[in-house]
């Protein structure tokens, strides 16, 4: 196999293969960073333009690897650094930044194939054990473009209560699939989305923004680069019998052609946890409502923020819950969401004493770039500590979308289902205490 992998390389011509001394070499030191950093996205069939899960692939972008190590913008990791610590974190640290760097001064050389360097911890999600897979009930051609949303309802086959402690979703087309958010219908509310399901014609239902039936929480999602994860050590999101999962999947399709997709849900589960948890959303009720959240056309920055108790605040989402309206609170992971003029994003959590602890800070947000993230230290919300979400946009004429070529002007804009109107959301993953 050596012989082989060396004759290969040989026939690039330009590759080195022989390090000077102390050099860095590919398969000494660089193909375990790429691996757990970028070849989630960068892989056969994945949603990044090419491959990089090989010498020969990798040392042919070098130029354009070094430029996007330079610029900082791969891999995409949006949290701000000094915000907080969260788990599966993909950002280059400090020491992988400085050997990629270095490895690509002394012109990339390959090393020794047999040379098998120790995995890189983090950046891949977690290679978790799933035992149950749901796929949709059938495939389904996106109808929409540029942005289709749609949700598929997939019967929950157990017939006991069960905790889903882990979740992983394979796109049926990485393409295509822009995202995916995965629901809970909860069995009194189940014949409300099989009637939405009904009155839509085809596989599944057209569901800008969300559901659109009543909420029952969720159970986790999929972005360009997601490997899946195990929710955290002792928690996990019960399940009832009759209840409907709901797949919300955003197919984005402006410049590639509709394709078949048949995206699955793999579930790890657990008959008990030591804490049930539940995903909730966070958001000002008053944006929902007309001219709640207005963002003026050509306004260069608008900011809306919105704070509450959320050991109240969550007892009055609808979504049923393991711990008492007043109970302290563990937050364990959040994520954040706007639209396309979204700019920045930050969630923070002010004691009633006056210290604040930052959660979640996105400095440049990207739509195209959306995750939840689980702290490595979860914390604590006690009653009368207040929540705080905070979104920046810009809607002014040099940041509107571009449609067949014409960039569009200005209008105004508030809260809306459509990727052209914006939205201002948090997500908890948070247990009692």
């Amino acid at each position: 196999m050596r012989i082989v992998a060396l004759m290969l390389i040989v026939a690039l011509g330009a590759c080195r293969t022989e390090p000077g001394p102390n050099e860095p070499t590919y398969y000494g030191q660089v193909r375990p960073i790429l691996a757990a950093r970028c070849a989630a996205c960068h892989s056969d069939g994945g949603i990044a333009p090419f491959a990089l899960t090989s010498y020969e692939a990798v040392y042919a972008r070098r130029t354009e690897i070094r430029r996007a190590l330079d610029r900082r913008t791969m891999p995409p990791w949006p949290p701000a650094p000094d915000c907080n610590e969260y788990a599966n974190d993909r950002a280059l640290k400090p020491d992988e930044r400085d050997l990629l760097a270095a490895w690509l001064s002394a012109g990339a050389p390959a090393g020794d194939p047999a040379d098998e360097a120790s995995p890189v911890e983090g950046g891949g999600g977690d290679r978790q054990s799933f035992d149950l897979v749901l796929a949709m009930p059938e495939s389904y051609t996106p109808r929409l473009s540029p942005d289709d949303y749609r949700c598929f309802l997939i019967d929950w086959p157990e017939r006991t209560p069960t905790y889903v402690t882990g979740l992983s979703i394979t796109p049926g087309q990485t393409s295509i699939v822009h995202h995916v958010i995965v629901y809970l219908a909860q069995p009194e509310h189940a014949a409300e989305y099989a009637a939405l399901d009904a009155a839509d014609p085809g596989p599944g239902y057209t569901c800008f923004g969300g559901p659109v039936g009543t909420r029952g929480g969720g159970l986790g999602g999929w972005v360009p680069g997601s490997l899946g994860h195990a929710y955290p050590d002792g928690t996990g999101i019960a399940v009832r019998p009759g209840t409907k999962v709901v797949l919300q999947v955003h197919y984005n399709t402006p410049a590639v052609s509709a394709k078949p997709d048949r995206t699955a849900v793999s579930f790890s589960r657990a008959s008990t946890v030591l804490r049930e948890a539940v995903f909730l959303p966070w958001s000002d009720p008053a944006w929902l409502e007309p001219g709640g959240m207005p963002i003026p056309a050509g306004a260069k920055q608008v900011v809306h923020t919105f704070a509450a108790d959320p050991t109240l605040y969550f007892a009055a989402t609808g979504v049923p819950l393991p711990f008492a309206a007043g109970e302290p609170v563990r937050i364990h992971g959040v994520a954040h969401h706007q639209h396309v003029l979204g700019t920045r994003g930050r969630i923070a959590l002010r004691r009633a004493q006056g210290a604040e602890e930052c959660l979640l800070s996105i400095p440049q947000w990207d739509f195209h770039w959306q995750g939840e993230y689980f702290l490595t230290t979860p914390t604590v919300a006690l009653p009368g500590d207040q929540l705080g979400l905070e979104c920046q946009w810009d809607n002014s004429a040099e940041n509107q979308p571009v449609v067949d070529g014409v960039r569009q002007p200005p209008r105004d804009v508030e809260w809306g289902d459509g990727t052209t109107d914006e939205m201002c959301v948090a997500f908890f993953y948070v247990t009692g205490v």
